[in-house]
């Protein structure tokens, strides 16, 4: 399946290649490199690239590219989600998945490339079973290795390795028995000049940290769980249990894990958290512009919009802004034409504004389209998509464990054209 792995950062040098079956040059990443060329933006590189002999695919994680190697035909997800663990073992492990974090533990990420991956087949891609099979390093651990020459490998094989709960080590013990969800909805929208909503869908995941003692039992249910339609499981929940009654049945992973991501497209569920008014000119023959910004919350339940940034690239004939914000403040660079915007929180009794003028290249025509507006938004305590959990329960174990659930609504691609 999987032959070899590079690890391309963001000036285009292969830092790290890692081969399970055969050795693969090098030159191959060169079909890589000629679509990063052709591509506008480093994450439109195509994910999946056919060449002569083999298939690259890829994601962009953390400005780093994990390019695959594939030389048989096989489903292109498959590869892609496996690419995702990879990752989200590092960041696991090293707390930040970067170049140096990676070159710093580069011992560490061969035995966890090689536990993974078995002749090129996905392995051992759980936290819990990695973590037996090799400890996590910590200062005190790299220095007792550097003196004796000994490595992170466990001697013994993970104990839910060999059990039908593979995900899950037997065991386990804790003082204070906590689980706790986050609901993190993230909203993607393009709205055109006249306020109305051209595209809007939501991206969610459900996150859980679990630190529960013994082999519980869980179950989730929800307030409305229709919304849930495109879903994407953990491979601990019981999925049949989910068709029939449309309640998350599982027995939970030891510590941090994702239970579920979903995908809401109809546009009819998807709620507009912000609203802009907007007023920027250009005038034929003048050397000054208008720029005229106001933000407000729309449909958020009383909760506050928080870390507020607005961004937005200003045509090439701007040579500068002076603008004068109501709250938070602005810069513009006048190389890139970026002017960014840090609003902070909203006031609905006060709303934010950002008015001033532009000045233009004397003799240069008006642009030929006005900018886009980029929105970045935190909303806490609060799912857009109107998802509320009604009741966690616990079977199995005779103790009463701590419970709690958290809402975050943020902006993902949140365009606002003008």
């Amino acid at each position: 399946m999987i032959h070899s792995l590079f690890l391309v950062n963001a000036s285009g040098d292969i830092f790290l290649e890692k081969h399970w079956k055969s050795v693969v040059s090098r030159s191959v990443c060169d079909y890589f490199f000629e679509a990063q060329e052709r591509a506008t933006e480093p994450e439109n590189v195509p994910p999946v690239i056919p060449t002569p002999h083999h298939y690259l695919i890829s994601v962009l994680r953390h400005r780093i590219y994990f390019v695959a190697v594939i030389q048989s035909e096989v489903p292109p997800l498959f590869v892609i989600e496996f690419l995702h663990r990879v990752v989200d073992t590092f960041q696991d492990y090293f707390g930040v998945c970067t170049e140096a974090a990676i070159k710093d533990n580069v011992v560490v990420v061969y035995e966890l490339l090689e536990e993974m991956l078995d002749n090129g087949f996905p392995l051992a891609t759980e936290s819990n079973i990695l973590k037996e099979l090799i400890k996590p390093p910590t200062i005190l651990r790299t220095m007792v290795n550097t003196i004796t020459g000994s490595t992170n490998v466990g001697e013994q094989l993970p104990t839910g390795q060999l059990s039908v709960v593979p995900w899950r080590r037997t065991g386990v013990k804790y003082t204070n028995n906590e689980a706790y969800f986050d609901v993190v909805e993230e909203i993607d929208a393009i709205i055109d000049k006249s306020g109305s909503t051209i595209t809007a869908e939501i991206q969610g995941v459900i996150d859980a940290c679990v630190k529960l003692t013994g082999m519980p039992d869980l179950t989730l249910s929800f307030m409305n769980p229709r919304l849930l339609d495109d879903v994407s499981f953990h491979p601990c929940v019981r999925f049949k249990r989910w068709e029939a009654e449309r309640i998350l049945s599982f027995i939970p992973p030891d510590g941090n894990f994702r239970l579920l991501s979903y995908h809401v497209s109809s546009q009819n569920l998807v709620a507009i958290p912000v609203y802009v008014k907007h007023n920027i000119t250009f005038r034929e023959g003048s050397s000054q512009g208008r720029f005229d910004l106001t933000l407000g919350p729309k449909q958020t339940m009383g909760k506050a919009v928080e870390s507020v940034l607005v961004s937005s690239q200003l045509p090439r004939g701007v040579l500068n802004a002076n603008l004068n914000p109501s709250q938070g403040t602005y810069t513009f660079d006048p190389v890139t034409k970026l002017l960014s915007w840090d609003v902070g929180k909203i006031n609905p009794q006060k709303l934010p504004s950002l008015k001033g003028t532009m000045s233009l290249q004397a003799g240069a025509s008006k642009p030929d389209e006005n900018p886009t507006i980029n929105i970045q938004f935190k909303i806490q305590q609060m799912a857009i998509s109107g998802l509320k959990v009604n009741r966690l329960d616990m079977y199995g174990e005779k103790y009463k464990p701590f419970k709690g659930i958290k809402y975050m609504t943020k902006a993902g691609k949140f365009q606002v054209r003008t």
